[in-house]
């Protein structure tokens, strides 16, 4: 019996005191470990706010150059397309050019006296006969022949001032008509006067006044038409049939231009600004490349120059101004294009 009731003692001490002093040990540990305020401390918190404003610069930083990339981007685009719809138009008309011995062209040519001699400094002009339309007057016989020409207007009071326009003259037939001028034929100019070397012997007297003289400066014609609104200079020069490259269109022992029998391709050189940078620039800054003279003049060109040494003559001149905003700068494109000729009719 004695041993029964110790026993029976031990086993309620074991089985019932012991888990429940357990249970309030761990829940004591519990609640004497843990943080009674679930927040972060001050060092933490100045640490996140850092990380979080260094991803902000980050991020703000890829999204400026993202942006900066994009506007580049499309300035270049702009200045392309402005280009390739220009030069494309040049290679219809130059395809189609009347190329015959009996007409004239007003072209420049550096040629000494009494051959042809036409200098252009600054932005040049040409003009020719093409089989191309035209504006053609309200009344009298179509011929499949217009006067084409182009140039950059240097008209500061007119809209089109520093900017590419094409005069595009539709004419008619001969005879149809008493008010409109049809195609003319040599001794008549087209635009300037002939050199002696051109004039029919005995030269008729007095000299045939040219037909179109606004072909040749900067008179204003409804023919004229804006082909190009960002272009700001235009210069050309020949490939001639012998290889070489000149501003004169004349080989040796030829006198004449007849029908540009000695010219293969005329190749063309124009800069571009896009429209975000020209709102940069004023008219009258726009104006100095194309002023001779003066520092920022984008040159003319000379003989010897082989094909891509003045689109980097221009492109040096740009890169080393200092006195206009380096973005409009940053906007200027310049093009080469040769534009090849077809063999003369006559």
């Amino acid at each position: 019996m004695p041993d029964h009731i110790v026993t029976t003692v031990a086993s309620a001490v074991g089985g019932g005191f012991v888990p429940d002093c357990s249970r309030r040990n761990a829940l004591s540990t519990a609640h004497t470990t843990g943080d009674p305020t679930g927040g972060f401390t001050l060092a933490e918190l100045v640490v996140s706010m850092g990380v979080l404003a260094l991803l902000i610069v980050l991020a703000s930083q890829f999204f400026n150059s993202a942006a900066t990339v994009t506007t580049l981007g499309n300035k270049q685009m702009d200045a392309d397309a402005q280009a390739r719809q220009l030069l494309d138009r040049m290679a219809i008309d130059f395809a189609q050019m009347v190329k015959r011995s009996d007409v004239d062209y007003y072209v420049k040519s550096s040629a000494a006296s009494p051959q042809r001699r036409v200098l252009q400094p600054g932005n040049d002009q040409i003009a020719f006969y093409s089989a191309v339309p035209g504006y053609y007057p309200s009344t009298g016989s179509q011929s499949p022949v217009s006067l084409v020409a182009y140039r950059v207007n240097s008209d500061s009071t007119l809209s089109s001032y520093n900017k590419m326009e094409r005069f595009g003259k539709g004419l008619v037939w001969n005879a149809v008509s008493t008010a409109d001028t049809p195609v003319v034929f040599m001794p008549i100019p087209v635009a300037s006067p002939l050199p002696a070397a051109e004039l029919p012997v005995p030269p008729p007297n007095p000299l045939p006044a040219a037909a179109w003289p606004q072909a040749a400066n900067m008179a204003t014609d409804a023919a004229y038409e804006l082909v190009g609104p960002q272009v700001f200079r235009f210069e050309y020069y020949y490939l001639l049939k012998d290889g070489t490259f000149s501003d004169n269109p004349i080989i040796s022992p030829h006198t004449s231009l007849s029908g540009m029998q000695d010219v293969s391709a005329i190749v063309v050189d124009i800069a571009v600004i896009d429209p975000k940078s020209k709102v940069l620039l004023t008219n009258a800054q726009l104006a100095t490349f194309s002023t001779s003279g003066n520092a920022n003049f984008l040159a003319n060109y000379t003989s010897g120059l082989t094909p891509g040494q003045l689109r980097t003559q221009w492109q040096n001149t740009v890169n080393g101004i200092t006195t206009l905003p380096p973005p409009a700068l940053s906007g200027i494109r310049l093009y080469e294009r040769f534009i090849y000729l077809s063999p003369p009719v006559l």
